[in-house]
C-alpha cells in the first residue's frame, strides 16, 4: 500500500514523503472491521515513536456475488421445467465448478447452501445460490402453444392472491 505522511525536515519544517507498507489482511475480515498496523502511522512529537496506523475495511461490490453478513450469496437463474421438477446442473463456485441439485418445486429466492464451502472466519459463513426461475420468450408459434398450454393447465393458480406458493 502506498502512502502519503508528513514529515518534519531538520529545520522543523514540514515536508510529504511517499511510504509502501505491507500487511496482511486477515482471513474472514469484514466490511467496517479495522486493522491496526502498531508504530506505522505518523510521526510522534518530540522523540516519541510513531502512532499506530488504522486502515478501514470496505468491501468492493462484485458483480455475481454479494453479502449477507458473513454469507457470500450467488445468483444463479434457473428454468421454469428445472424448478418445477428438480434437476441436477452444472455451476461455477468462485473456484471451480460443481454439481447441484435443485429440489423439485423450487421458486425464485429459494437458498441452495454449498456443503464443506464454509468460509473462514471467527465466525464462519456459508456459500449459497439463491435462485431465480427465469422463463424463455414464446417468439414461436410452438412456444406460444405451450404457454398456452400451461394456461390451461394450471388455470386455477392465482399467482397474485396471498398464501400462493
Amino acid at each position: 500500500m502506498q502512502l502519503r505522511v508528513q514529515l518534519q525536515d531538520s529545520d522543523g519544517r514540514p515536508q510529504m514523503q511517499d511510504r509502501t507498507i505491507g500487511f496482511v489482511i486477515p482471513k474472514g475480515i469484514c466490511a467496517g472491521q479495522h486493522i491496526r498496523l502498531a508504530a506505522q502511522g505518523g510521526p510522534g512529537m518530540g522523540d516519541a515513536s510513531p502512532g499506530d496506523l488504522y486502515l478501514d475495511v470496505e468491501m468492493l461490490p462484485l458483480p455475481l456475488f454479494s453479502l449477507d453478513a458473513y454469507d457470500v450469496l450467488m445468483d444463479l437463474p434457473i428454468n421454469p421445467w428445472e424448478a418445477a421438477l428438480g434437476a441436477e446442473i452444472e455451476v461455477s463456485t468462485p473456484t471451480d465448478r460443481v454439481e447441484v441439485k435443485i429440489p423439485a418445486g423450487s421458486i425464485t429466492g429459494r437458498k441452495l447452501r454449498l456443503k464443506g464451502r464454509r468460509l473462514p472466519a471467527k465466525t464462519p459463513g456459508n456459500f449459497y445460490y439463491v435462485l431465480h426461475v427465469t422463463q424463455p420468450n414464446a417468439k414461436t408459434d410452438a412456444g406460444k402453444k405451450i404457454y398456452e398450454a400451461m394456461a390451461t393447465t394450471f388455470a386455477t393458480f392465482k399467482p397474485r392472491r396471498a398464501g400462493v406458493g
